[in-house]
């Protein structure tokens, strides 16, 4: 099921001659001296709005003011313009506090425009005339603006049958007002944006996609005939595969449901070999996770149709990594399985032979996705990488620490803070953890090498164990990440910035900026 898509271009004419349905402009909030006179709170016109100002005749700020605004971070205000300028609707979208002696955060810009484009579904073309440097941070901020926009214009397509008379659909097109449209690198901006905000809205459909919808086998086609469409060379291995290869973890995960498992392979090689560097991306892909015989608790359940927003995000990145081309190998590894009870489903005390050969003890069948990620990356290492970066809604113990907004990254610490400052240049915060001697000491088992959780059921460090798990399965020559996304890869709340509710796409854009940056960097 594919959403609308939202298409982007560039243009250098003056916003207030614009023939659009709506013109965004950035407002700073603004706080004034005491005893100075002025409100207590003024607004700020960001630049990029200044021809709109001139055509209120100075006035525009305080109209804004009289209807609410502050000027706070991603708040939207529209005023009819009445003739006053070329567009309908002049929209004031808030930037949070002038910052001193530089332009807004690309963040900040990013959701500004998001919850702008967002705010404006139903008008089918829209402007935005946002703030942009015209230095060296002139491309970040004009990214942070693009993505921005086609992320605030998604929408997921939904199964509803009857038409919805308040439903309005997303803006079909957004202008964006540079200085030159065409400039070269302005351009290269806008193709790189729409290439990762597609891959982002991708992972979208498939996290919010109905799980009875895809099983599995369903998810593995609907990647793989993506995949084979953006040029990626594509292998799918069936469970009868998977039994012959010894993957064990992803067939036991996969044994309690009639959809059965399948680990799908995405290769992109650039011409010539690239760099010579090769980078493995692991995504957990469980379609739909009850707990299996250590079942879940009814609330919230339904929300576990996203257990597969790793996979998903893998799935996506690796078709961005299709579109841009960067100069280094990139292996895709997607590990799919429904964890179901049943008659035949694995059980606490099993042991488990993994595709390294390890054994692993089971003691809760809730913690499934280590269990087919272990394998995935076992491959990985087996296929040859140098940096391997899983990614996965692993464990609760995420969100208890960091909240639902910030990633846990845990494994070799210089590629743990190079996650860290991707996700600080994409707005996908990350955030290192340890992967403590202790907590290995309580996954000691009695019969194999391995627990798959605290041998006493004792949580502490929950996240941190699903890290040292899965560290037994990476050899000691690849530098890898595990980035635990179990709060931002899926919002539950209301529609915020660029996120809409439902799968948000994390960390798509920060597995694209690591490939660009080994490709770059090494």
């Amino acid at each position: 099921m594919t959403s609308p898509r939202t298409t982007l271009s560039l243009v250098d004419t003056d916003p207030a001659e614009l023939a659009v349905d709506a013109i965004v402009i950035g407002v700073h909030s603004q706080t004034t001296e005491p005893g100075s006179g002025a409100p207590a709170h003024a607004l700020l016109l960001a630049s990029g709005g200044e021809s709109i100002a001139a055509a209120f005749d100075g006035k525009l700020t305080e109209t804004l003011a009289l209807l609410g605004a502050t000027g706070g971070l991603g708040e939207v205000i529209k005023l009819a313009t009445l003739g006053t300028v070329s567009a309908p609707l002049v929209v004031a979208v808030g930037l949070g506090p002038e910052p001193a002696g530089a332009a807004p955060a690309p963040e900040s810009l990013r959701r500004a425009a998001g919850a702008a484009v967002r705010a404006l579904a139903g008008a089918p073309r829209v402007a935005l005339a946002l703030p942009l440097p015209d230095d060296a941070d002139a491309p970040a901020a004009l990214r942070a603006v693009a993505e921005g926009a086609l992320l605030g214009g998604y929408r997921f397509a939904g199964y509803k049958t009857k038409p919805q008379p308040a439903r309005r659909e997303p803006v079909a097109e957004v202008l964006v007002a540079v200085p030159d449209a065409a400039d070269s690198t302005a351009q290269a901006e806008i193709t790189r944006a729409q290439a990762v905000a597609g891959a982002v809205r991708t992972s979208r459909d498939w996290v919010n996609t109905a799980p009875n919808e895809l099983r599995p086998p369903a998810f593995a086609d609907a990647v793989s005939a993506a995949a084979r469409e953006a040029g990626l060379e594509v292998e799918v291995l069936d469970e009868a595969a998977l039994k012959a290869g010894g993957y064990g973890g992803i067939l036991a995960v996969g044994q309690g449901s009639e959809a059965p498992p399948r680990l799908v392979k995405l290769t992109w090689t650039p011409e010539g070999g690239g760099n010579g560097k090769r980078v493995a991306l692991v995504g957990k892909g469980i379609t739909f996770d009850t707990g299996g015989i250590s079942i879940k608790p009814a609330q919230g359940m339904w929300e576990m149709k996203s257990d597969m927003a790793g996979a998903a995000a893998v799935g996506a990145a690796m078709l961005a990594v299709a579109a841009l081309k960067p100069s280094v190998t990139v292996t895709g590894y997607l590990p799919m399985a429904e964890n179901m009870p049943s008659g035949t489903s694995y059980r606490p005390g099993d042991v488990i032979s993994m595709f390294n050969g390890k054994k692993v003890e089971v003691l809760n069948t809730d913690a499934e996705g280590r269990m087919v990620l272990a394998d995935a990356m076992a491959r990985a290492c087996a296929d040859g990488a140098d940096y391997l970066f899983e990614t996965s809604t692993l464990t609760g113990g995420q969100v208890i620490a960091l909240g639902k907004r910030i990633a846990g990254v845990m494994g070799t610490p210089e590629l743990c803070e190079r996650v860290r400052v991707a996700g600080d240049a994409t707005g996908e915060p990350a955030w290192p953890m340890p992967l403590p001697d202790d907590v290995r000491k309580g996954m000691e088992s009695d019969v194999a090498d391995i627990s798959q959780v605290n041998a006493g059921m004792d949580r502490a460090g929950h996240m941190l164990q699903g890290g040292v798990f899965l560290r037994e399965f990476v050899t000691d020559d690849v530098a890898w990440a595990h980035i635990d996304i179990a709060g931002p890869g899926y919002h539950s709340g209301e529609a915020t910035g660029y996120w809409t509710k439902g799968g948000t796409g994390v960390p798509v854009r920060t597995l694209v900026h690591l490939v660009e940056d080994v490709a770059t960097n090494g």
